[in-house]
């Protein structure tokens, strides 16, 4: 999933980038390779997935065409409330986060590691 959105990310960024524009759209595409970017290596994906999604939420109200970006939107929301997963850097750097649940019996097992 990382791979897919941050791919589309980069991709629509340097055909926007090829396309010019004035130094407001160059900043904006430019922001967006490198949160692609951040996407592709699993670091800091919460955060780059919440960066995707809005700036997806973004381009649905100026687009004529928003259904790549209701796409890439629900990919950033999910990407940024479930992780980056095993092969990322943030897995690689701060190790995986595991969430144990407690059974009803009430097991002194924490629920949360």
């Amino acid at each position: 999933m990382r791979v897919a959105a941050g791919g589309a990310l980069i991709v629509e960024g340097i055909q926007a980038l090829a396309a010019g524009g004035q130094l407001g759209s160059v900043l904006l595409h430019v922001g967006s390779v490198s949160v692609g970017l951040l996407l592709l290596a699993g670091l800091w994906t919460p955060l780059a997935a919440a960066l995707l999604a809005l700036e997806a939420l973004w381009n649905v109200l100026l687009s004529g065409h928003p259904w790549r970006w209701i796409l890439l939107a629900t990919l950033g929301a999910a990407l940024a409330l479930i992780g980056p997963g095993a092969w990322s850097v943030d897995a690689w750097l701060f190790g995986w986060k595991r969430l144990q649940i407690r059974d009803r019996k009430g097991s002194d097992v924490p629920p949360f590691e």
